[in-house]
């Protein structure tokens, strides 16, 4: 027995060693590896991340971004990765079997093996550059990844804010393999982003010009610029964790995404019937057996960590996400969509090193962008709108916006559609692209791709939007194009939302008889008759609209969708006269109820707020804010701010709109100015935690350093990670 006491302290003590002796093998390669890297932190926070190679700049890029908000960093890939129960409990349970179904990090690990040396060569800077961070903060606790291994990368291969993946319903999943989801809050915020380019013959410099204004939840994203002695050279956007510049410029060209309204995913309703114990599926003449697997999911609990298992299924079409009516009768729905990740990270890499038009284009060959549009600029003067690439070929007969017979083999996808049989617009003669999450058929007025040329589910949008329509305002007939000029296009202040209401609303008072009502609306029906429908934050008849808006939406979108026309346009044209006086006075009550008067100009009430880094903020009415001259994208307004009350607040605070916003000039020199909300550090501590806010909320975008001489003298700290 003493021996065998001995035998195992030995083997104990031996593991020990040899553990310490990898940790201290990976400390002394990740140590040689940072010395290839310099971090260049400008006055704003921002990193300027120069390595050796492209693996080394990736290895310093990632080390700067969890420097900056390593909780963010994580939370993407504990998302990514199906692991949020792991570390907020059992109520994501669900949220993350949606996303086991489609990332098996078994074959994740097979198809990193697979990838091509140099993209190994990248995730494995990745993960170092990740663990290399950890090693060094020890005081840095993960809540669920303590080690970042290379094939990580993969599970977040696209930079956007809401994947294909998250179209899965949660409560019908939940409902079909025997649990309920957590109510999901409805959020009615248009989502999505803008993006324009102009062209030479629309600007006084005859370069081209590129907006990127991405719309997501605030601080999704960190700035930051990153070089390498191999050609790379990309600022921009990159969404925290990933390795690649997701909406930004080199020096020669630029990209900026959009989310898409192309019909990129699909359900098939499968008839399954049970023999044996075993399902299988109708498919023409034959049944075929659906498989199924196991998918455990660990999650935390108050006394330590548990697990729950599901037998998934999935047939050719793919997993098994809800059924029609009860499961048991066999009408079982499957879910497809683009699952390349290793091409998704290859596209959103190779494209920031791409040089003009026809480089990016052929990085899109790879076709594995698949939710997002693309709006481009170059230095050699073009500009495009590029839709979305990955549009598989379908059969016209079906109707692809509800689910098909997945029995009937001629609703299988087809080849992709080529690049070039997209709805894309390359040089048009109006000098101009834009996209604002709207159809494509106005993407350069005159000069847009025709609705008829293409089959229908390129594109799903079936009515142009106010932000659509307002965009198409801005950049028509406009020649004299500045870099300043398209920050002012961006921050125009108009509302086209409003044109048919208010006037309605109006032609209602006038008409009414005389009373209490009429009297009590007097003075705001004055304000909003005389009101240019801009907004400003000193403007109250903005305030007076807004909450008339509010009011009377509600009342009317069911009506409107069932008439096929915008809610705006029913409340134009068809909503009751009653039903307009009374939404303005439920308006006005609320106003006052709220605020003490209804006269409160809208920088009163709509608000910017940064107290914590907490990923739900904790708003208050009672802690600091600044005012928000712009309003939502519901309004039109291309500057969007989506904001409401939280916690009993009476002021609205934004989470999601405008987020990065920059200009760019493709000159002989790239020349940008940007902006991003509140700041660039995750740590309340930090100057750069809220240095851009009141930047941010009056739309006072800060010059970029993108060249070394810009740099210069406006630095704030030169080192190298580790140290």
């Amino acid at each position: 027995m003493k021996r065998l006491l001995l035998f195992v302290a030995a083997l104990l003590v031996s593991t020990a060693v040899q553990h310490g002796s990898a940790q201290s093998a990976d400390l002394a390669r990740w140590e040689r590896q940072a010395a290839n890297v310099t971090i260049t932190r400008d006055d704003w926070g921002i990193a300027h991340v120069h390595g050796k190679t492209d693996a080394d700049a990736v290895f310093g890029a990632i080390y700067a971004q969890a420097e900056d908000d390593f909780n963010r960093v994580e939370t993407n890939f504990i998302n990514s990765q199906g692991r949020l129960a792991e570390a907020e409990g059992e109520a994501e349970i669900w949220r993350d079997l949606r996303m086991k179904l489609f990332i098996d990090p078994a074959d994740m690990k097979k198809q990193f093996a697979a990838s091509p040396a140099w993209l190994q060569a990248l995730m494995n800077a990745w993960a170092d550059g990740l663990n290399y961070y950890l090693a060094t903060h020890p005081q840095v606790k993960p809540r669920v990844i303590t080690r970042f291994e290379p094939w990580m990368a993969l599970t977040f291969s696209e930079g956007s804010i809401g994947g294909d993946i998250e179209k899965v319903n949660l409560s019908a999943l939940a409902a079909f393999y025997g649990g309920v989801a957590r109510e999901e809050r409805e959020d009615t915020e248009p989502r999505g982003s803008n993006g324009a380019a102009v062209a030479p013959s629309n600007t006084t410099s005859k370069h081209a010009l590129l907006l990127i204004n991405p719309h997501t939840s605030f601080f999704f994203r960190s700035e930051l610029q990153m070089t390498s002695d191999e050609g790379l050279n990309a600022y921009g956007a990159s969404t925290w964790g990933q390795f690649f510049i997701y909406q930004g410029f080199n020096e020669h060209a630029g990209w900026m995404h959009t989310t898409s309204g192309v019909d990129a995913t699909d359900e098939f309703i499968e008839t399954v019937t049970l023999k044996d114990g075993r399902y299988f599926s109708k498919r023409g003449t034959a049944e075929l057996p659906v498989t199924s697997s196991v998918i455990t999911v660990p999650y935390k609990t108050a006394t330590g960590m548990a697990e729950k298992s599901f037998t998934v299924y999935r047939t050719a079409h793919g997993p098994i996400v809800r059924s029609i009516g009860d499961r048991t009768a066999g009408q079982w729905v499957a879910y497809a969509s683009m699952q390349e990740p290793v091409k998704a990270l290859t596209q959103s890499y190779s494209r920031t090193k791409a040089a003009n038009l026809a480089e990016f284009k052929k990085t899109m060959e790879l076709h594995a962008n698949s939710s997002n549009n693309t709006l481009f600029a170059d230095s050699q003067g073009n500009v495009a709108y590029l839709h979305s690439n990955f549009i598989p070929r379908r059969n016209p007969k079906f109707d692809w916006t509800r689910p098909v017979d997945g029995s009937d083999p001629a609703t299988d996808w087809g080849p992709l559609l080529s690049v070039d049989e997209s709805p894309n617009v390359i040089n048009p003669q109006s000098g101009w692209v834009y996209n604002s999450n709207n159809w494509p058929w106005s993407a350069a007025g005159p000069s847009s791709p025709k609705r008829g040329d293409f089959p229908v589910y390129v594109e799903t949008g079936t009515m142009e939007t106010p932000r659509g329509l307002h965009a198409l305002r801005v950049f028509s007939n406009k020649r004299d194009f500045t870099l300043d000029g398209l920050v002012a296009a961006a921050y125009d202040s108009y509302q086209p939302w409003f044109e048919k209401p208010i006037p309605a609303l109006v032609k209602a008072w006038d008409a009414a008889p005389a009373g209490a009502l009429k009297t009590k609306l007097a003075e705001p029906i004055a304000l909003l008759r005389a009101w240019d429908f801009r907004w400003s934050a000193t403007s109250v008849p903005t305030s007076v609209a807004i909450y008339f808006g509010n009011a009377i939406t509600p009342k009317v979108a069911a009506d409107a969708r069932r008439a096929g026309i915008s809610t705006e346009e029913f409340i134009g044209t068809q909503a009751p006269a009653a039903m307009l006086l009374e939404s303005l006075a439920s308006g006005i009550d609320k106003l006052t109820a709220d605020f003490g008067k209804w006269q409160t100009p809208w920088g009163d009430i709509n608000r910017f707020q940064r107290l914590t880094d907490d990923l739900v903020h904790p708003f208050t009415d009672a802690g600091p804010s600044i005012p928000v001259a712009f309003s939502s994208a519901t309004w039109g307004s291309l500057a969007s701010f989506g904001a409401r009350s939280y916690n009993g607040s009476k002021k609205i605070y934004g989470t999601s709109g405008n987020s990065f916003v920059a200009v760019v000039e493709f000159g002989p020199t790239v020349r940008a100015r940007a902006v991003t909300a509140g700041g660039e550090s995750g740590d309340p501590k930090s100057k750069h935690f809220n240095d851009q806010a009141e930047r941010y909320a009056t739309g006072n975008l800060r010059e970029v350093y993108f060249y070394p001489a810009q740099l210069a003298g406006h630095t704030e700290r030169v080192y190298k990670p580790g140290k």
